[in-house]
């Protein structure tokens, strides 16, 4: 009996040790978590923990490795260097998730288009099963889970689940390229998250210019995306769709670029971007004309009730 395409748990490339340290981290992770959802904890011991735990998971095996890039010589890279990379990726991702997690069911439903749009990727790339069993099965229980968390929700994930959402997406997507790291491979997870990365980069460029200290990067203010569309006037459900559809068009361009090139991808790009452009047209001139018709309703009342207040 042929043992290909099986998972291999103890041999060269085993996943046993890669699995024990990926449930140490959400374990630890969890627990921390559970008590800043509780109690509360200070942004700098969530911080130290997202990097605990993401050292246990490069002690385990998991780390981005061997990158293969045409014009790059990394023959000369340390080790060193993959393994700062890999922690900044796990801490990375587990940040810009939580985060992003502000409205109800918003962070669900963007680690579903994740899991979604990365396991299409695993399976055009060939990648290990674990892989693709771990992201199914996040998929599958979040796809269950999202009815729950969506506006009005009636179950919230907290910082326990926002942070087992991005620590588990950095883990995966690891794994998933475990056995390719081209350019495009090694690209394609970051372009699937790169809604709450660009979010999660832009609050900290835009924490040290208002704030004017390394202190300001973790306190929370109310400059993310999602307050931003909400402050345009968008419902929460409104902003949580329009970032939905961003975050699933992300995901159908890295499955593109993946799958059929940069000038597919490209021009599916375009055509997305002048999708938005019509559509935000459409509706700016419909809110226009609801607002001078409400205006003129207005002034219509008040015509009237300066007759009715004449005649009495």
């Amino acid at each position: 009996m042929s043992m290909e395409g099986t998972i291999n748990l103890f041999g060269e490339d085993a996943y046993f040790k890669k699995l024990v340290g990926f449930g140490i981290g959400i374990l630890l992770l969890g627990i921390v978590c559970f008590i800043d959802d509780s109690k509360g904890v200070h942004p700098l011991v969530k911080l130290a923990t997202q990097i605990l735990v993401a050292i246990i998971a490069v002690c385990s095996g998991i780390r981005i490795d061997d990158i293969d890039i045409d014009f790059i010589n990394q023959s000369s890279w340390h080790d060193a260097f993959y393994t700062i990379l890999t922690i900044g990726w796990i801490v990375g991702i587990t940040n810009a998730i939580n985060l992003i997690d502000g409205l109800d069911g918003l962070s669900t439903g963007i680690a579903i288009i994740a899991s979604i749009s990365l396991l299409i990727i695993f399976a055009l790339n060939a990648s290990p099963m674990i892989s693709i069993i771990l992201i199914t099965a996040l998929a599958g229980a979040l796809i269950g889970f999202l009815p729950f968390n969506f506006n009005p929700a009636k179950t919230f994930i907290g910082d326990v689940g926002s942070n087992f959402l991005g620590f588990a997406l950095s883990i995966i997507s690891i794994l998933g390229i475990a056995k390719t790291y081209t350019a495009i491979v090694i690209i394609a997870p970051l372009i699937v998250l790169a809604l709450p990365v660009f979010d999660t980069l832009f609050a900290i460029v835009r924490r040290l210019v208002t704030g004017k200290s390394i202190k300001a990067i973790i306190m929370p203010d109310k400059g993310h995306l999602h307050h931003k569309l909400i402050s345009k006037g968008y419902t929460q459900r409104q902003a949580v769709l329009i970032l939905y559809g961003i975050s699933a068009t992300f995901g159908m361009f890295a499955i593109i670029l993946l799958d059929s090139g940069i000038w597919k991808a490209l021009s599916f790009a375009l055509m997305i971007v002048a999708a938005m452009f019509i559509g935000y047209n459409s509706i700016f001139k419909l809110k226009e004309e609801n607002n001078e018709l409400e205006k003129e309703m207005e002034e219509e009342v008040e015509s009237n009730k300066v007759r009715s207040d004449k005649k009495v």
